[in-house]
């Protein structure tokens, strides 16, 4: 007695679809960007007279990336990264523009830009991302560490050199509360910054 191939694999089929249509749909993603707010407080007069250049960050290969990165309060020597909470940029360029822009608004310098502008720089900022993470955890936090330094472009003198880390607790656990205490913890950073190379 022959076997129907085709009534029984009708509703393997019939059940394979269903099984399918089941599956939840696969999450959007979800891309946020740094704003820093101005600084408080100006320079009246540039403290340096020339052009600073600001080149890209540096970072290891996870925090590099777009991928907004996060690590747990009892496993803090483990870092992981969201599939789908990603940043508009890179944070090696973000960080980057971000700090351009906050020296400008302070005034430090004559002028602040990017290599990409081509001018002849009297000074440079080179920028180290050390940290730059969602903290998972009660309390929610952030975790922010730069190590950033000032040089002379003539000479490679270095003139300024120091490691900044911020940790701060975030309203919430979401990840877009984790970005707006980034935003708070990275200003905090460049305005200690701005402060100290204003004082060379």
């Amino acid at each position: 007695m022959g076997v129907d191939v085709k009534k029984s694999f009708l509703p393997l089929m019939l059940l394979l679809s269903l099984a399918a249509c089941s599956q939840p749909p696969v999450p959007g993603d979800h891309f946020y960007r740094l704003r820093l707010a101005p600084p408080e407080r100006p320079l009246a007069n540039p403290r340096f007279k020339g052009t600073i250049e600001i080149d890209r960050f540096v970072a290891d290969g996870l925090t590099a990336k777009l991928s907004i990165v996060y690590s747990t309060g009892d496993r803090p020597l483990e870092v992981k990264s969201y599939h789908y909470h990603l940043w508009t940029d890179p944070p090696v360029i973000m960080l980057r523009d971000q700090l351009v822009g906050y020296l400008r608004a302070a005034k430090v310098a004559s002028k602040v830009v990017t290599p990409e502008m081509r001018v002849g720089a009297d000074y440079v900022v080179i920028g180290k991302i050390n940290r730059l993470e969602k903290v998972v955890g009660s309390p929610a936090k952030v975790a922010v560490e730069l190590e950033l330094s000032l040089s002379q472009r003539t000479d490679g003198k270095l003139l300024f050199l120091d490691t900044y880390r911020v940790v701060t607790v975030s309203e919430n656990g979401t990840v877009g509360a984790a970005v707006k205490a980034l935003n708070k913890a990275l200003g905090k950073v460049y305005a200690s910054f701005t402060a100290d190379i204003s004082k060379i």
